[in-house]
């Protein structure tokens, strides 16, 4: 059994952003910026794209990296991760959506400690909304955590919020990072739910899913400058942070 895995989701229908993952960033599609920093965090072998769309697995295949088939009736990324780990045999399933070009591989090594030192929690990432984001865009989950670093609700709303104004607008928000680490137990129990849970569709936010089954999640900050594509007006500001890097 191998001890970590990375798995990256990714369709191609999506509502949003049809086409999202094989859209170019610096001419090199998105999906490939991803998996090629999972496999600095890694290595190549232990990371596979799971998707359902024949283009997204010969782009894949075309770099070298490994592809899972799965189902087109996939909930969410996760219930893709989900299917996929039936087919690879892990203790921990590292879960990196395919829209963050921008996180770092000391990111994804982050979340897998975490996993390793609480192993009875799902792991998820956090930072802080900069100041170039607008924390009232409902594009970004912003996080509300315990003094343990535990999840009590994350919502496409402003939370948490202040009484009184001038506390609101000098409050400091977090965002959450789309990278996971779950078991294969954690997986199986939120895939056989079979259907979102209320407020994960109300919020259209995944991991939700995770409160009605009775599972505690660990919020994990990593680095800032994080930026998801959610937009295609996104790919235009990640390609101008990678030119100045």
């Amino acid at each position: 059994m191998l001890k970590a895995v990375i798995i990256i989701p990714a369709r191609y229908n999506s509502s949003r952003f049809s086409g999202k993952p094989l859209k170019k960033i610096l001419n090199k599609e998105m999906i490939i910026w991803v998996a090629e920093v999972c496999e600095r965090a890694l290595g190549k072998k232990l990371v596979y794209v799971a998707t359902d769309d024949d283009r997204i697995h010969t782009k894949v295949r075309k770099f070298g990296f490994q592809t899972v088939h799965t189902s087109k009736f996939c909930l969410t990324g996760t219930d893709r991760v989900a299917e996929a780990s039936k087919k690879i045999n892990s203790k921990i399933y590292i879960n990196v959506q395919g829209d963050e070009p921008l996180i770092k591989p000391q990111d994804i090594q982050s979340i897998l400690n975490a996993k390793l030192k609480y192993p009875n929690h799902v792991i998820c990432g956090y930072t802080d909304i900069s100041m170039n984001e607008n924390p009232l865009s409902k594009n970004i989950p912003k996080v509300v955590f315990n003094e343990k670093k535990e999840l009590i609700y994350m919502s496409r709303s402003l939370i948490p919020a202040c009484k009184e104004m001038n506390l609101s607008i000098k409050k400091k928000y977090f965002k959450q990072v789309c990278i996971y680490a779950f078991n294969k137990f954690e997986l199986n129990k939120y895939y056989s739910y079979k259907r979102k849970s209320t407020i994960e569709k109300l919020e259209d936010i995944e991991i939700l899913r995770f409160f009605d089954l009775n599972k505690k999640i660990k919020m994990i900050k990593i680095t800032s400058g994080n930026i998801a594509v959610d937009e295609k007006d996104d790919i235009n500001k990640i390609e101008k942070l990678l030119k100045k890097k």
